[in-house]
Formats: C-alpha cells, structure tokens, sequence
C-alpha cells in the first residue's frame, strides 16, 4: 500500500518509468521512500524516480550536469528530466537512505561537504541563489499558534535574507549542496555514503551546508556530542566554511539563525494543519526564535 498526497495517478506514472529504467524493475514491488512537501520518490527495483515540487525545475540541467562532475560525492540522476503532466521527473540510481535508528553518520556526511566545499568551481557553475525558503514559509503562517514568535525572529535577519535588498557578495565561494541535511544521503551500491537531492547545487557559501545541524545544536535539539563530532570531522578534512582556530560562530550565526527560524516556522506550519500542540522537540525550535528576537538585530 502507498500513501499519494502530490496528484493522483502519479504513483502508477513514476512506476512505469522506473520499471522501464530498471534492469529489476519488473520483478520488484514498488515502495514509496518520499511523499511530502509537493514531493514523491518512488522505488522500483534499482532505481527512485522522483516528482520534483512544481516549481523546481529551474537550472535543473545545469546542476545535474555539475553533479556529474563529482561522482565520488554526488548522485546525480540517470538521464535528462522528463515531463510528467508539467511536472519535472528524474531517475537516480537507488542508495540506502540513513537509518535514524542506528548511529547517524554525522562524521560521513561531514567529510563529504568537506569534499565538495574543496571541489574546483567550474566557471560556468549555476549559483545556489539566497535563502529563499525561510521567507516564504513565515509568509504562509496564518494565525497559528506561536506563528507571532516565528515572525519577529524573522524581522531579525538581514535584509538580503528578508528579500528586502540585494545579496552582498562574497569571497569564500564553494560549490555547496544547499539543502543539506542527514536525508540527503544515501549508501551507494559501492558501500560508500554519498549525497542526494541536486536542486540546489551550485556556487555559494559553504557556511549554508552547515546551517541546518548548526541551528538543531543552538536550540538544543541536537546534541554537543553530536556537533562536536560533525564540526570536528568537517574541520580535520579540510573543510573552507570555518577555520579551525577560529571560533565557527562567526561565519555560522546567521546562517544558523536563518535556518532555525526556517525550521521552527515548518514546525509551526505543520502543528497547525495537523491541528495539534507543538511536540518537545518542535517547541525547543519555536524557543530558539524567542532568543533569536531576544538578541535584536543581525545587521
């Protein structure tokens, strides 16, 4: 059984190019591995096929095109997109995605940030753009419970971030993931772990990679040892987003910041529609914009 919340029909759509592109595919049952967010992956035999969300689409040939520049580090899909009733659709090779209930490799997915942050940019790489998301998702909060928290932490941020003025440039450019997180891993079929997920692949601040565990270790959700363990592992392999005689802080704040906020306002988003309290941890994010306000402005 499979749940479908992007479009029905869309289910039996992705299992039919999967079992075209799939040596297997035929024999093997198919398995939803994603259905969320405007988002459905689907497993048939080898092979995810997955619907991107509606608006994804642009500079997708471009990043895939970048990621398959760094296999070693990278999944990039199979083949060009394809056109499913206006929606994009790609096929990658299957990996094993994270188990939450063994030891997380926090140190794995550092060193393969380290590894891409190193990576040459080639010139004509697509740039990951600004922090988007986190203004639209405060701009969808309604009248939520703790929806007002969430909305003053955001006034905090910098105005580029706000999309209120332009993004200052920066020097320490990298090729960057910019949506990472543990989910963005698979285990290859080599046995190697890798990274997942292209759509926002391309030149920017390395800083950002490290913006999602930053903000989950500033709200206590993730734990010292846990940071400890992926900074420290970032930082012996090399990685260029902090030095390791400096204090990681001052190049992580606002991202961490920026993500938190963007965090706690999917949490929110989220309580509400499911009409249901915040959970502990959902709460603790929602706190984090308390402090964040509390401190005032980032500049």
């Amino acid at each position: 059984m499979h749940t479908e919340t992007v479009r029905p029909g869309l289910f039996a759509r992705l299992v039919e190019i999967g079992r075209a592109a799939s040596p297997t595919g035929g024999e093997a049952e198919p398995e939803t591995l994603y259905d969320r967010h405007g988002v459905l992956v689907v497993r048939v035999g080898d092979v995810a096929v997955k619907a991107h969300q509606a608006d994804r689409g642009q500079g997708f040939v471009e990043r895939a095109r970048l990621a398959g520049t760094q296999p070693g580090i990278l999944v990039g899909p199979l083949g060009p997109p394809l056109d499913v009733d206006g929606r994009m659709v790609s096929v990658y090779p299957f990996g094993v995605p994270v188990d939450p209930r063994q030891e997380l490799p926090w140190e794995d997915g550092a060193r393969l940030l380290a590894a891409l942050h190193s990576a040459t940019v080639p010139a004509d790489a697509p740039s990951w753009g600004r922090p988007t998301r986190v203004a639209r998702l405060v701009s969808e909060l309604g009248h939520w419970p703790a929806a007002d928290e969430v909305r003053r932490a955001f006034a905090t941020l910098p105005a580029w971030i706000r999309g209120e003025a332009a993004e200052p440039s920066k020097e320490n450019t990298c090729l960057i993931h910019g949506d990472w997180h543990l989910g963005q891993m698979v285990r290859a079929q080599d046995g190697q772990w890798r990274l997942i997920d292209i759509e926002d692949l391309g030149r920017g601040d390395p800083a950002w990679d490290l913006a999602r565990p930053a903000a989950l270790y500033s709200a206590g959700v993730l734990s010292p040892d846990e940071w400890g363990r992926f900074l420290g592992a970032y930082t012996e392999a090399g990685g260029p987003a902090v030095r390791a005689d400096a204090d990681p802080w001052t190049t992580l704040d606002i991202p961490a910041r920026t993500l938190a906020i963007q965090i706690a306002a999917t949490c929110v988003k989220t309580a509400g529609r499911e009409d249901r309290p915040l959970d502990g941890a959902e709460q603790a994010m929602v706190d984090a914009c308390g402090r964040i306000s509390a401190a005032g402005d980032a500049a």
